[in-house]
């Protein structure tokens, strides 16, 4: 009980850029972000996670995509001119992840960001760092180091353009 009385007093706000996905308004840390780009051509990996688009080449380095949409199971949606990829760090790769639209980076209230309610916190959902309420908005804040699992990240790691068996002539 002290600890939220003495958010409430601090006054900090947090940095958080928002972006959509369908009707939904996400969050997720300024920190988190390295850039955000403008859709480019991406170009398909065979044998990809069912949520990863393929990759790019984002000034001479290799950046694996992530479809958010596929990665939480929402219907896919035609790339628009508003379409953008936000590009993250998760351990060691840098990743980018497709989002409809970026919104805006608005200062939210710490006081204003209340845990995710426990029907919506499950296993799958552990990306989910909380809501905020930014006037009549909810906005759902994602931790992108959490979007993908360990063994995902493995994957994503190996992924470094060498082939993944070596092929053999007889």
């Amino acid at each position: 009980m002290q600890e939220k009385e003495s958010k409430q007093l601090s006054g900090e706000t947090i940095q958080v850029v928002s972006f959509s996905l369908g009707k939904e308004e996400y969050g997720v840390d300024i920190a988190q972000v390295q850039e955000i780009n403008r859709m480019v051509q991406i170009t398909h990996v065979p044998r990809a996670p069912h949520f990863m688009e393929g990759v790019i080449n984002l000034r001479g380095q290799l950046i694996p995509i992530i479809d958010l949409r596929a990665r939480f199971d929402m219907p896919r949606a035609e790339h628009t001119k508003n379409t953008r990829i936000v590009v993250t760090d998760i351990g060691t790769k840098r990743v980018g992840m497709v989002v409809d639209a970026v919104s805006e980076v608005l200062r939210l209230p710490v006081e204003q960001v209340e845990e995710a309610p426990e029907m919506i916190s499950g296993v799958d959902t552990e990306y989910i760092r909380g809501v905020g309420k930014l006037g009549d908005r909810l906005i759902i804040m994602l931790d992108l180091q959490r979007v993908i699992s360990a063994s995902e990240k493995r994957e994503l790691e190996s992924m470094d353009g060498e082939p993944r068996e070596a092929l053999t002539v007889s």
